[in-house]
């Protein structure tokens, strides 16, 4: 049954390379670059750590530009803040 469905990962193998895809699928033919698609992976989870520490580190900015701001109109709401 497994055999019928065809994941994400290998429309992307098909469209790359067609010839490829139907070695892998149809003929069991392993890929010989192993390292590199190893050294690829690595990478993009590299990447994808780097995009969340990123998205991690712009919120953290927001709410310290919002307590900023809010404590600048606290102040000036109250007497000048001085």
């Amino acid at each position: 049954m497994s055999e019928n469905w065809i994941r994400a990962s290998e429309v992307g193998d098909y469209l790359y390379c067609r010839r490829s895809w139907w070695l892998k699928r149809s003929r069991g033919v392993a890929a010989q670059n192993v390292h590199e698609l190893a050294q690829g992976a690595q990478h993009h989870r590299q990447h994808g750590q780097h995009v969340q520490q990123s998205l991690w580190l712009r919120r953290a900015a927001y709410l310290l530009i919002f307590v900023v701001v809010a404590f600048l109109t606290f102040s000036l709401m109250n007497g000048g803040g001085g």
